[in-house]
């Protein structure tokens, strides 16, 4: 086993480093002309993103300060999802790159086919009609009795360079005699072509980059979603339960941040809210200060909460701690019965290293089937144990929908549901994006939401 995990290892490292590789040779080695300061300036600036990119990384891990923490997080996760685009955009260019040169080329050949101009004549002079005795007018082409030609102003004549300087040599492939600007030559077509590639790669990545971290930073969108419930008695038809998850507070997402998606959940004035796990990427120690503008959560049955992976390694218990302080209602394998559905929680599978992992039997083992019951579960995997306990509803987080597409084809096979509403026999399962961002702030392609899940009873 750990032969195969050193040979996964190695893997991984030669494709980062081909890859890094790659990235360096297309943006500097190809767009100059040797060996200099643009080139070593590019190495310097992969080598190091990726430094701080593999710091901010495992520093939380490693125990280090949190002020260290954030100065690591920023640069280095925004080089993390910079370094994914300027690849995926560099990959599109070499596609882009072989159309560019012919179409060059055949700039250059249409030139080369252009007709040559015809050199003007001197116009032909009728001597017959000269009276007697009066010279015929002069042409440029003849001299002066006993002179030379016409000097032209600025000096040196037309078939002769002025003194000093270099006698132009018509560039290879061009007419002869003619004036026609000359193609590009070969190498320089190609770091023509090199530089357009690259800065167009450039603008891209960075362009989508700073579109999709103005999304996180700029909070969570409201989402609405009706669900139907058939044991859903009809008094409680437009029950509304706002469904937060991966807020994901942190060195880089802090106090502000959490704000935003407070005031945002409070804005859509539910009745229930459900904080379905990955609040915090911290101790509570360092973080605490961030998840205090959760004590403003308001809805008229409660604010609930179950943990996600991500409290697992933060400290769980310090964390159910600190939310119920707040006013959160945790739900560590538990259920409480509101007025008309069972509302039921259980830890993220993560918690079972610590012997702290889910216990359906626990939240969900006595109930009364005849009611409609929802479920908090963090990981979307939770639902087949759903399924097997006749739950109505799970709400669920940790896919962020990908975040940063193309990782929606990895999420999304790694869980059942990647985003949205699907059913699962009897059971519902509604999977949620998430408000915040884990690693860079910044998604493409899978942006941020609070849901707000409207009950509906089939019989009203």
């Amino acid at each position: 086993m750990v032969v195969v995990y050193a040979l996964v290892a190695l893997a991984v490292v030669s494709v980062l480093v081909a890859s890094n590789w790659y990235v360096w040779r297309r943006l500097f080695r190809d767009t100059t002309r040797g060996p200099g300061p643009v080139r070593r300036i590019g190495a310097v600036v992969v080598a190091g993103g990726w430094a701080l990119a593999v710091g901010a990384l495992v520093a939380g891990r490693a125990g280090a300060p949190f002020w260290l923490e954030r100065v690591l997080a920023w640069p280095g996760y925004l080089w993390l999802a910079l370094s994914i685009y300027l690849l995926l955009a560099l990959l599109v260019g070499e596609v882009v790159r072989p159309l560019l040169r012919r179409l060059l080329e055949r700039r250059d050949a249409a030139r080369q086919a252009e007709p040559e101009p015809e050199p003007l004549r001197a116009p032909s002079v009728d001597t017959e009609r000269i009276p007697a005795g009066t010279a015929p007018p002069r042409t440029p082409e003849t001299p002066k009795a006993g002179g030379t030609p016409e000097t032209p102003k600025g000096g040196g004549t037309p078939e002769t360079p002025e003194a000093g300087e270099t006698p132009r040599t018509p560039a290879p492939g061009a007419p002869a005699g003619g004036t026609s600007e000359s193609p590009l030559a070969l190498p320089s077509r190609r770091l023509f072509v090199s530089r357009v590639v690259a800065g167009a790669a450039a603008a891209a990545a960075v362009g989508t980059v700073g579109y999709g971290t103005y999304g996180v930073l700029n909070g969570p969108t409201v989402k609405r979603v009706t669900v139907p419930l058939a044991k859903l008695p009809r008094a409680a038809h437009g029950f509304r339960i706002a469904v937060v998850s991966d807020i994901h507070l942190g060195p880089v997402l802090g106090r502000g941040f959490a704000q935003k998606v407070v005031d945002t959940i409070n804005s859509t004035q539910p009745d229930l809210i459900a904080v379905v796990g990955d609040l915090v990427d911290g101790s509570v120690k360092d973080l605490g200060p961030a998840a205090a503008p959760l004590a403003q959560l308001k809805a008229r049955h409660g604010a609930y909460f179950v943990t996600g992976n991500h409290e697992y390694f933060s400290g769980a218990e310090q964390w159910v701690a600190e939310v119920r302080r707040l006013g959160l209602l945790p739900l560590e394998n538990a259920r409480t019965e509101l007025p008309h559905f069972d509302l039921a929680g259980v830890n993220d599978v993560a918690g079972e290293d610590e012997g702290q992992g889910p216990d359906y039997a626990k939240a969900l083992g006595d109930r009364d089937r005849a009611r409609a019951c929802v479920l908090l579960a963090h990981q979307p995997v939770q639902i087949h144990d759903a399924v097997d306990h006749g739950v109505d509803l799970q709400l669920s987080g940790h896919t962020h929908g990908g975040q940063l597409w193309p990782g929606n084809l990895i999420a999304g096979a790694a869980n059942p549901t990647l985003a949205g509403l699907e059913h699962y026999g009897d059971t519902q399962l509604y999977v949620s994006r998430g408000a915040g961002a884990w690693g860079p702030p910044t998604r493409v392609g899978a942006p941020s939401d609070v849901t707000v899940i409207e009950l509906a009873s089939l019989r009203a």
